[in-house]
């Protein structure tokens, strides 16, 4: 029997090389630290941001101030007190933003919104709640010493922090409290927070802490109008004020509430 023949086949072509795939692009790995300052330089920094909120400060004030940012930086590195590490951000973030808040609250005094608490010249007992590493509290007591100041936080190293700032910077009337707020037996005419809570939550948490005719002053960003509305009937906001923060493009605001006249603390 004859075997057919097929003939011989082609010879395979080989398939086509494909084009090499572009790499993937790797973002640099950073070596780069955060800027941070000595205590000359954020001494000569200060001045222009008290110029530019309108404060005159004395020069042991001043140096209290920079000496206060510098124990923050170098705490920080270790403890995490905040998440800002660069020195020109905190400038802007932490410390102009706190005192773009003195006007504001001094005005606020003199004008006798809380006149019934300090009559008679005892000091007015301030209360920063969930002060972190004492922003605003620390600040307040260096730039109003005639405040009695209690910063109070529920993680024992920000506590700790605050008592060696008061200590190092010697400031008698400074506090730190590792506590919850609902805990602290004290009474205080003016209770502060900083980005600490809603509105609600915050008077809710404090109410049993503020003396009768005191007031509560709240540090936001944007006027937070749901939290407004949440607020319980017997607390009102009398002022609300927009603050301009030097070095910061955003919108922050203060506001004060205080319990309807006529109706008790607790």
């Amino acid at each position: 029997m004859t075997r057919p023949s097929f003939g011989r086949l082609p010879p395979a072509r080989k398939a086509p090389r494909a084009a090499p795939r572009p790499a993937t692009p790797v973002a640099p790995r950073t070596t780069e630290r955060p800027v941070q300052w000595d205590e000359a330089t954020w001494l000569a920094a200060i001045p222009s941001v008290l110029d530019a909120v309108g404060l005159g400060l004395s020069p042991e004030q001043l140096g209290q101030l920079a000496r206060y940012m510098r124990l923050l930086s170098h705490w920080n590195a270790t403890y995490n007190l905040t998440a800002l590490r660069s020195a020109p951000d905190m400038l802007s973030h932490h410390l102009a933003d706190c005192l773009a808040v003195l006007r504001p609250l001094m005005a606020q005094l003199d004008a006798g919104a809380n006149a019934a608490p300090g009559q008679g010249g005892a000091p007015l007992r301030l209360l920063d709640v969930g002060s972190g590493g004492g922003l605003p509290g620390v600040v307040l007591a260096i730039c109003c010493p005639n405040l009695h100041v209690s910063c109070v936080d529920t993680v024992g190293k920000k506590a700790a922090f605050i008592r060696q700032v008061a200590a190092e910077l010697r400031l008698p009337h400074l506090r730190g409290e590792h506590a919850r707020v609902e805990q602290l037996t004290g009474r205080y005419d003016l209770i502060t927070s900083r980005a600490f809570a809603s509105l609600a939550d915050f008077v809710a948490l404090t109410r049993q802490q503020l003396t009768p005719g005191g007031v509560w002053m709240a540090m936001k960003g944007k006027l937070p109008d749901d939290e407004l509305a949440a607020l319980p009937s017997d607390v009102e906001v009398f002022h609300v004020e927009h603050l301009q923060v030097p070095g910061l493009d955003a919108e922050r605001c203060l506001i004060w509430l205080r319990l309807k006249p006529g109706l008790p603390a607790d």
